[in-house]
C-alpha cells in the first residue's frame, strides 16, 4: 500500500498541535490567576494567598515545561513537511514567529525563574512584578500565534506574487478580519480552562477535607469568574461564528451539516453526515433556529456546501461533531457556573458532594473543548493552507515521502507519550502532596536552583516525602 505523505503530514501536524495546545491554553489562565493571588498577598499579607500561589506556581512550572517541550518541534515541521508553505509565507510568518520568541517566550522564561525561586528572597513587590510579567508574557505569546493563525484563515495586508507573500500593510496583516474574534474566544477559553481546573482541584481537596479554608477561597474565586465568563464565552463564540460565516461560509456549512443553500434552516442536534452522497441521515433538529442564530432572521438564508466544488469541501463529519462537542461542553460550563451561584447561600457550594464531584470531573472538559474547537477551526478550512490562496497539497515539501512522514509521526507519538506520562506523574504527585504547611518551601533547608523546567516542582515533592 502506497503511503500518502500529504495525509500523514496532516495527521502529524494535527497530532502535534492538538497535543501542544492544551498546555498553553491552561498556562495563560493559570498565570493570570497566580498574579491575582500574588496581588492579594501583597495587599493583605494573608498567608492563605501565598500558600495558594506557591501551590499553583508549582503546577504552572510542570505544565509550562510540557508546553515548551511539545511546542518546539512545531516550527521544525514547517521546514520538514511544509517547506513550500514556509518559503512562500516567510516574509510574514518569519518575523511574526520571531517576535513571539523575542517578546513573549524570553519574558516568560526570565520572570518565571524569579516567580519560582525568588519567593522570600526578593521583595514582595518584585515577586508580584514577576508574576504579572509572566502573565503578560502569556498574552503577548498568544497575540502573535493567534495573529499568524488568523492570517492563514483570513489573509489580509499581503500580496501573492510569483507564489510568494509580500506584506503591503503590517497592521492589516496582523489585525486581519478574524483575529479579534479568534483572540477573544481563545483567551476566554484559557480563563475558563484555568478556572475549571483550579475549581476542580479545589473541589477534590474539599471532598477530602484538606486545607478547607484555602480551597474554599480558591473555589469561591473561580465560581465568581466562571459565572461571568462562561455565558460571555457563548456570546463571543456567536460573534466568532458570524465572522466565520462572512469570510469562510463553507466552514459554517460543515459546522451546521448543511449541504444545500436554504432558508428556514433547522439547528441540527444530531445527524450522521454522508459526504459521499451529500446528505445527512437520522436528522434531529430545532426548526429555523440555525437561520436565526446565523442571520438573526428566522427565515434567513444560510449557504450550503453546494456553494463550492466537492474537492473544496472539508471533512464534514469531523467538523460537524467537533462543533457539537465544543458547544455542549460550553453549555455545561454555564450550567455549573449558575449552579454555583444558587449554592452560595450558606456556603453550600463548598459542601454539596454532588457539586464538588461534578466540578472534579469538569476539570477535564475544557481541554476536550479546546481540542474540539481547534478541529473545527483547522479541519474546517480544508483544503486551504492559506484560505483561498494556497492548498495543503501546494504547501507540502516536494521531496517528502510517505515513509518519511510515517517514521516521524511514530516518533512524535512515542516521545509525546513519554512527555505526557512524565508530566502527569509529576502533577499527580503535586496534587497528592497538596499545600499543607509542612510541605511548603518555608521548611526546605536549601532551596534548589532552576536546572530544568520542572525543578521547581521537585522542591515540594521532596518536601512531601520527608
Amino acid at each position: 500500500m502506497e503511503l500518502d505523505p500529504l495525509l500523514l503530514s496532516r495527521i502529524q501536524f494535527g497530532f502535534v498541535v492538538s497535543f501542544h495546545a492544551i498546555f498553553p491554553v491552561f498556562t495563560i489562565g493559570l498565570a493570570s490567576y497566580i498574579a491575582v493571588l500574588e496581588g492579594l498577598f501583597f495587599k493583605t499579607g494573608n498567608p492563605i494567598w501565598s500558600k495558594l500561589s506557591r501551590f499553583w506556581t508549582q503546577v504552572f512550572a510542570v505544565v509550562f515545561g510540557m508546553g515548551v517541550v511539545t511546542g518546539i518541534v512545531m516550527a521544525f515541521q514547517f521546514g520538514t513537511n511544509w517547506s513550500n508553505f514556509a518559503q512562500s509565507s516567510a516574509n510574514f510568518l518569519g518575523p511574526v514567529l520571531s517576535y513571539e520568541v523575542v517578546t513573549a517566550f524570553f519574558l516568560e522564561a526570565t520572570f518565571l525563574g524569579v516567580l519560582l525561586f525568588g519567593r522570600d528572597k526578593v521583595p514582595k513587590g518584585v515577586h508580584l512584578f514577576a508574576a504579572i510579567m509572566v502573565a503578560v508574557g502569556t498574552f503577548i505569546s498568544s497575540f502573535w500565534i493567534l495573529s499568524a493563525n488568523s492570517w492563514m484563515q483570513t489573509p489580509a495586508g499581503v500580496e501573492f506574487r510569483d507564489g510568494a507573500v509580500f506584506v503591503t500593510s503590517w497592521m492589516e496583516a496582523l489585525f486581519n478580519p478574524s483575529f479579534p474574534y479568534r483572540f477573544a474566544h481563545t483567551v476566554m477559553a484559557s480563563f475558563l480552562t484555568g478556572g475549571f481546573v483550579v475549581a476542580g482541584v479545589s473541589a477534590w481537596y474539599l471532598l477530602r477535607k484538606r486545607e478547607v479554608e484555602a480551597n474554599k477561597k480558591a473555589l469561591s474565586m473561580c465560581l465568581w469568574m466562571l459565572l461571568f465568563l462562561a455565558p460571555a464565552q457563548v456570546w463571543v463564540g456567536d460573534l466568532h461564528g458570524l465572522n466565520t460565516l462572512e469570510h469562510q461560509p463553507v466552514k459554517v456549512s460543515a459546522m451546521e451539516g448543511l449541504w444545500e443553500t436554504d432558508t428556514n434552516v433547522p439547528l441540527l442536534l444530531f445527524a450522521i453526515p454522508d459526504q459521499a452522497n451529500q446528505t445527512n441521515h437520522l436528522e434531529i433538529g430545532i426548526p429555523n433556529l440555525a437561520s436565526f442564530i446565523l442571520t438573526h432572521d428566522w427565515a434567513g438564508e444560510v449557504p450550503g456546501m453546494n456553494e463550492v466544488a466537492v474537492e473544496e469541501q472539508p471533512p464534514v463529519g469531523i467538523v460537524f461533531w467537533a462543533f457539537r462537542i465544543m458547544v455542549s461542553i460550553g453549555l455545561l460550563m454555564v450550567a455549573f457556573a449558575i449552579a454555583g451561584l444558587f449554592l452560595r447561600r450558606g456556603g453550600r457550594f463548598a459542601e454539596a458532594p454532588w457539586f464538588l464531584k461534578g466540578l472534579t470531573y469538569m476539570s477535564i472538559t475544557p481541554f476536550i473543548a479546546v481540542v474540539a474547537g481547534w478541529f473545527v477551526t483547522e479541519v474546517g478550512r480544508y483544503p486551504w493552507l492559506v484560505w483561498g490562496q494556497m492548498t495543503l497539497a501546494e504547501g507540502l515539501t516536494p521531496s517528502l515521502t510517505g515513509g518519511m512522514a510515517l517514521f516521524t509521526l511514530i516518533g512524535y507519538v512515542l516521545v509525546y507519550a513519554l512527555v505526557f506520562a512524565a508530566g502527569v506523574y509529576y502533577l499527580m504527585r503535586l496534587f497528592q502532596v497538596g499545600m499543607e504547611d509542612s510541605h511548603t518551601s518555608d521548611h526546605i533547608d536549601e532551596p534548589q536552583s532552576a536546572k530544568r523546567p520542572w525543578s521547581g516542582a521537585d522542591v515540594t515533592l521532596e518536601a512531601g516525602g520527608r
